[in-house]
């Protein structure tokens, strides 16, 4: 795939920023002879996701770094060929297409949304590299596809859980304001397919542009509909902060949810006061420091913690523990197959069982390349500007 000629002076100084930023200090301790083991990534470090996507590249670039100073992978340094995306689908699959044309990568770590992953999968798929995301789209593993995993839970597993929680608390009718974004697009067709299972019914449906500032319309909608009980909101970005303000500013008073697409410290600063009482399915990271002793979780998830926040100066997110565990999994695969062939390698992924990481406990297999259950997530509600358990309803 040719690149169009006014991309190439961007695309060669986001290379040359990006890869050698990344490269060259994790290359220095300790002396390597061999030649480096290239793992790609392209994420959206700036533009509407880089709340995404900023915590994601820096957790990259940390541990690749913390790789090559305890010897790197097989003898080998590991190079890190970063790209940002800026947001764009389109840049994104150009920027795949590098990888594995010019950079001659082993393997691919990144995919900051759901769009720019299935940009991206044609051409990982074609070259058979594997390709762990870190969006939350089903669609992005589900029909499974030989060389793609992820490590986010999926949007159906947050239905599911937001599901279980309003089933148990009574909950029976619903409004739903989506996103029409790639994720909130996905998260909301896969909550209208398990709804039923819970006994549970939308009885209003509205949605909102990726650019839209005001959600009063739709929420006014809402609020006006008929035994509505509580409120979902599939989304991500800069959309659902607004919805939560709103909200509050309409006085509406019945249960917000939101989705795994939110969990960021930086919603809830983007929220303000508005997001107390917003309850949301997210992994343990979180809330590592309220994790019981016992729990698996708590050593991954405070090391991370504690390693991110001294390097970074910032608060660990979801979205960086994704990259954590993206990088964590591909680093094992390789020691496992001993092997830095990309075929190797996407056998080892598919092999692991049991991987403790901060995301989750992971186990796949050939029909499951997410290996994650209901049970990886914690149902927390946003109490004075801080995550908190949510009390299980009797």
């Amino acid at each position: 795939m040719d690149t169009p000629a006014r991309l190439r002076p961007m695309l060669r100084a986001a290379a040359i920023m990006l890869a050698t930023a990344v490269a060259g200090p994790a290359l220095t301790s300790p002396a390597f002879a061999a030649d480096p083991i290239k793992i790609g990534s392209v994420v959206s470090a700036t533009g509407p996701s880089a709340f995404l996507g900023d915590p994601e590249a820096k957790t990259l670039k940390l541990y690749v770094d913390e790789l090559n100073k305890k010897g790197g992978l097989l003898g080998r340094p590991v190079e890190l060929v970063l790209y940002d995306d800026g947001g764009d689908a389109n840049k994104a699959r150009t920027f795949a297409t590098r990888l594995v044309e010019d950079d001659k990568v082993v393997a691919m770590v990144g995919g900051t949304s759901t769009g720019a992953t299935m940009a991206m999968i044609p051409v990982f798929e074609e070259a058979g590299i594997p390709f762990v995301s870190l969006a939350g789209g089903i669609e992005i593993i589900e029909p499974v596809r030989a060389f793609v995993f992820k490590t986010p839970h999926t949007d159906k597993t947050a239905c599911q859980k937001i599901f279980e929680d309003m089933k148990a608390r009574g909950i029976t009718k619903i409004g739903m304001i989506s996103g029409t974004d790639g994720f909130g697009k996905s998260m909301r067709n896969q909550c209208l397919k398990v709804i039923g299972q819970y006994g549970i019914s939308v009885v209003a449906d509205e949605n909102y542009g990726a650019t839209d500032s005001d959600m009063t319309p739709q929420l006014n909608k809402i609020k006006n509909t008929a035994g509505v009980e509580a409120v979902l909101n599939p989304g991500f970005g800069q959309g659902p902060a607004i919805v939560t303000r709103n909200y509050a500013q309409l006085g509406i008073k019945l249960p917000l949810y939101q989705s795994h697409g939110v969990a960021s410290k930086s919603f809830i600063e983007l929220a303000g006061p508005a997001a107390e009482g917003v309850r949301l399915p997210a992994p343990a990271i979180l809330i590592g420091d309220k994790l019981a002793a016992n729990d698996p979780q708590k050593p991954v998830v405070a090391e991370y913690k504690t390693s991110y926040e001294k390097a970074t100066g910032q608060p660990v997110s979801t979205f960086g523990g994704y990259g954590y565990d993206g990088i964590q999994l591909v680093a094992r695969a390789i020691e496992s197959a001993k092997s830095a062939d990309p075929k190797k390698i996407r056998d080892a992924l598919e092999a692991t069982k049991g991987y403790v990481g901060v995301t989750g406990i992971y186990t796949f297999a050939p029909a499951d390349h997410l290996g994650l259950g209901t049970d990886s997530f914690r149902m927390l509600v946003i109490r004075n500007g801080d995550w908190a358990i949510e009390a299980p309803a009797r």
